[in-house]
């Protein structure tokens, strides 16, 4: 698959596709923790996200598939040994679009309005990398020419490995005409006052069920220092969302 982390699409034993990430991918091991803590938190602000998983890879696996590997500046190396971040593919190959043009497919979009409540979660979590979606015919899509839009690839949040906020009005926003409906703050409802009292225990509760062999060194104490920080910001992802129409490239255009 395309991106830095070098994530690989596999189909695991219950028979369905994943993209997985390595634990040892060359960006960051924190981008396997971003990836899971941003898919609880569009899981509860009702966001379309693909199902995620615990991948594990045994010694025989690696073994037997020499083309599953990292390629590092002047070697290939092959994933570690033990489990992994796994996010199901969206769809078969010939149902997703990456790049729908801009008036005709936008109309075409169900829930064209998860990318304000995704650019929410985004600036709440600081995410440094633009906005990544996928769109794909649904079981519940009727009309063969609708789509239902999949936000994925959260691993920058929290700018990736260095687990701080370096906000900025150019980053968040997906990349496409998605906000001309948005006239005022008030389209980022309900989601801003869903942020606004997101319980911190969702959030720890969501850390404590991943693999230990994620946590390891001060990861602990350094997620808690993070929560802490993110529980503080809750109130300002309203700011932060309004200081992105004083850029040239205003994703609200038809914000008045």
């Amino acid at each position: 698959m395309s991106g830095g982390s070098q994530a690989h699409l596999i189909q695991a034993a219950d028979g369905r596709s994943y993209v997985v990430k390595f634990a040892n991918n060359p960006q960051h091991p924190r981008i396997l923790i971003n990836e899971w803590m941003t898919s609880k938190v569009l899981r509860h602000l009702g966001i379309l996200t693909p199902d995620t998983v615990i991948v594990n890879f045994s010694a025989a696996f690696i073994r037997d598939n020499p083309e599953l590997y990292i390629q590092l500046r002047s070697r290939r190396a092959p994933p570690a040994c033990g489990t992994h971040f796994g996010s199901l593919f969206a769809g078969e190959a010939d149902q997703t679009i990456r790049s729908p043009s801009p008036k005709p497919t936008w109309a075409r979009v169900v829930n064209l309005s998860d990318f304000c409540g995704v650019l929410v979660a985004d600036k709440w979590l600081g995410n440094t990398d633009v906005r990544q979606a996928v769109f794909v015919r649904g079981s519940g899509v009727h009309s063969p020419f609708s789509f239902l839009a999949q936000m994925i690839d959260n691993g920058q949040v929290f700018d990736g490995g260095n687990w701080r906020f370096e906000d900025s009005p150019l980053r968040g926003p997906y990349l496409g005409r998605v906000f001309e409906r948005v006239r005022g703050i008030e389209a980022f409802e309900p989601w801003l006052t869903a942020v606004g009292t997101f319980p911190e225990t969702l959030l720890v509760t969501a850390f404590q069920q991943l693999p230990i062999s994620w946590r390891g060194g001060d990861t602990e104490s350094g997620f808690a220092a993070l929560i802490g920080r993110l529980m503080r910001r809750r109130r300002r992802v309203g700011d932060l969302i309004c200081a992105c129409r004083s850029q040239p490239t205003n994703p609200f255009p038809n914000w008045s």
